[in-house]
């Protein structure tokens, strides 16, 4: 196993996400106790230290389960992270009955990494609302001892991301954020660790394989890729991306199966960074998988010039590019709940006046009319 420095301590390169614990009988919420206990006994053995779970993960239950797989364990032989809630907008005011709540949950009597989860558009002003307490009640238990290292994880946009630091930077010690190869330009995963590396805050990565749709990739994408590193597996070329990208410390993988457990330890035996071909190739890859449902926006912004509803266009067809290509997920819908009513995709009104000016000839009314229907 890879480990890397942190804070004077050895992390493992791998981290075993609880997101995707195998259940039973199709029910998130029913966690297969026995697989996770068995899969937690092999990660131990073969070097992984990190685990990270999270209040709202499968139900509720996962902080549970992994609490209870853990107990079997020193304390100290592992690191356990988990996340104040604040994806849920009715929990703002409860940042202490959840974390007493979820020490006893996970019984401990501490946790190693403790997060601000989910820093986005939806939340930004809650989380920096000083009356809420969060960030001062937080930073009061790592005094205390009871968080050991606090930081935050973010599927917001850059801008959402720089406002949380401009206000919490100081008392950030790492961020984890959504980074893989196809995300490193189509949602600017890029500029955001140029961002946390301005801050002097390691990267923690979530989403490794994008949900899985860079574990199975297209056979023309596969050919190329098998030219390059024979033998390599393609959720492989994923992690090696990530150990390309020097900022990276935890690389977290949600494993739902003995299967996949022994396949990423497997190619976290050793490191084995892309050289500027592979990269460049894997990059091209990316582009192609992209472009097959995106639609080519370059956000010139002729459009909004002509738009009589004042609609921000580029930011929506973003925002409608992230959706299909996702085949849904909460990020489009997410940010969109932040707009006014009058500035959302079904506010346009159908005129064809930003088309008129669209170099790239985008057909803007019909996509914003989809993205409006993918909505209901």
């Amino acid at each position: 196993m890879i480990y890397k420095d942190f804070s004077g301590e050895k992390l493992s390169a791998l981290g075993f996400g609880a997101m995707r614990l195998p259940t039973e009988k199709g029910n998130d919420a029913n966690i297969d106790e026995t697989a996770v206990f068995e899969m937690v006994d092999y990660a131990i053995k073969h070097g992984i230290n990190y685990f990270d779970t999270a209040w709202g993960y499968h139900g509720g239950n996962s902080e549970l389960v992994m609490g209870r797989a853990l107990a079997r364990y020193p304390r100290e032989s592992f690191c356990l992270a988990t996340k104040f809630p604040g994806y849920d907008l009715s929990n703002m005011g409860k940042v202490e009955e959840i974390f007493e709540k979820q020490l006893e949950k996970c019984g401990v009597d501490y946790f190693d990494f403790y997060l601000f989860h989910n820093v986005c558009e939806m939340n930004i002003d809650a989380y920096l609302n000083e009356s809420y307490g969060i960030y001062e009640y937080l930073m009061r238990q790592k005094r205390n001892g009871r968080i050991r290292h606090l930081g935050f994880s973010a599927h917001g946009s850059y801008d959402t991301m720089k406002r949380f630091l401009d206000v919490y930077g100081e008392g950030m010690e790492f961020c984890q954020i959504q980074l893989n190869y196809l995300d490193w330009t189509f949602q600017n995963a890029k500029a955001k660790v140029e961002l946390l590396t301005a801050h002097g805050i390691p990267v923690w990565v979530m989403e490794p394989l994008r949900g899985g749709k860079l574990a199975k990739l297209a056979e023309e994408h596969s050919a190329a890729l098998k030219k390059l590193r024979d033998g390599e597996s393609e959720p492989a070329w994923a992690f090696r991306f990530l150990q390309s990208i020097p900022e990276v410390a935890v690389t977290l993988s949600g494993m739902s199966d003995m299967e996949q457990l022994k396949e990423n330890i497997a190619t976290f035996e050793d490191e084995r960074p892309l050289n500027e071909p592979e990269m460049q190739a894997l990059l091209e890859v990316a582009e192609k998988m992209v472009k097959r449902i995106a639609l080519p926006c370059t956000a010139c912004r002729y459009c909004v010039s002509h738009c009589p509803t004042g609609l921000d266009i580029p930011a929506l067809l973003e925002l409608y590019n992230e959706h299909c290509f996702t085949g849904g997920g909460f990020l489009a819908p997410m940010v969109i709940m932040t707009l006014p009513e009058e500035k959302r995709p079904n506010a346009c009104i159908g005129c064809r006046s930003c088309e008129a000016v669209c170099p790239q000839g985008i057909k803007i009314s019909e996509a914003l009319a989809d993205f409006a229907n993918k909505l209901k």
